[in-house]
């Protein structure tokens, strides 16, 4: 009996230590990368956002896990010279609030449409990486009056036949999801973070200089980590109900994606997706990974440039 309170009593320690150390470690990400810009409020909701440049509008949607720091790294600054360039935390990541829990694509959609409504943005061209590919999928068919064009880069765009990781099966678990943000937020190094993004850019590798502005830290806080598992437990049977919709889509759409991208698969997702889209464009980016934009930026401001010439904005 008094070995099991002795085990009770060090459980209980161990659980009040994990939920201290986690929430040390969200105060000091935060103090290292607080918010890189502004809030706008749609409907009680706020929005973080970052805005450069003015001409024609580009939104950039970042992708599972990320944040907007994804598209400042770089991007915004190769285009705010002739465009106006808005990147947005998504809901429940960065410093924008969640939509409840486990936000679906069309609420994502909408609120950041409502967004860039807000700020005097409209009819902007919307670009997508990854899972921010889904999302913009959503805004082409959800809100298809505020949107000039579509720029999917890697994004998830078609069914898959592998299910999810085990990874998120128990981190988006009612039950065992909290305690595993916990443990994760607590005693997981930023340096698990920067290695699984490594894996991300592979075959090529990360810039120098990104984890210094992308900030690890901010998706180890455990409401991020809880809600993006949410969002990825979700996404299969959103894209399957998406998808009978994609030829509804009428705005020029460019996709570009890499042939040596082991995270979205080009021949399950942008290959289909170029054949639903009836005004869609396919580049496939040789040797190039998840990250094109980080890989061969060039490759998606040419792909912007063609469509801003075919939606009329230039």
């Amino acid at each position: 009996m008094k070995i099991l309170l002795w085990l009770l009593a060090l459980l209980v320690v161990f659980a009040v230590l994990t939920v201290w150390r986690a929430t040390r470690n969200e105060a000091a990400a935060e103090a290292a990368f607080p918010p890189a810009g502004d809030f706008v409020d749609v409907g009680g909701t706020r929005v973080h956002y970052v805005e450069e440049g003015e001409g024609p509008v580009v939104v950039y949607l970042h992708g599972s896990g990320g944040n907007l720091n994804d598209g400042s790294f770089d991007l915004v600054a190769r285009l705010s010279d002739r465009y106006r360039v808005i990147a947005f935390d998504r809901p429940g990541l960065g410093y924008t609030d969640m939509l409840g829990h486990n936000t679906p694509l069309a609420a994502q959609a909408r609120l950041l449409a409502d967004a860039a409504l807000a700020l005097g943005a409209e009819n902007p061209i919307v670009v997508g990486h990854s899972f921010g590919g889904a999302v913009a999928m959503a805004w082409g068919i959800e809100r298809p009056d505020v949107l000039s064009g579509l720029v999917i880069l890697a994004g998830a765009t078609n069914p898959w036949d592998t299910g999810i990781s085990t990874y998120y099966k128990f981190l988006s678990h009612p039950l065992a999801g909290p305690v595993m943000a916990n443990l994760l937020a607590a005693w997981v190094p930023e340096r698990i973070v920067t290695d699984s993004v490594n894996a991300v850019f592979a075959p090529q590798s990360a810039p120098p200089g990104y984890y210094a502005h992308f900030g690890p830290g901010l998706t180890l806080r455990r409401f991020s980590l809880l809600e993006n598992a949410r969002q990825r437990a979700s996404l299969l049977p959103q894209i399957e109900a998406m998808v009978p919709r994609y030829p509804s889509i009428s705005v020029p759409t460019e996709i570009l994606h890499g042939d040596a991208d082991a995270t979205v698969g080009l021949h399950i997702h942008s290959v289909p997706l170029s054949q639903q889209i009836p005004d869609a464009t396919l580049t496939v980016l040789e040797g190039v990974g998840h990250m094109p934009h980080h890989a061969d930026p060039q490759a998606v401001v040419d792909a912007i440039d063609r469509l801003a010439g075919r939606a009329g904005l230039r």
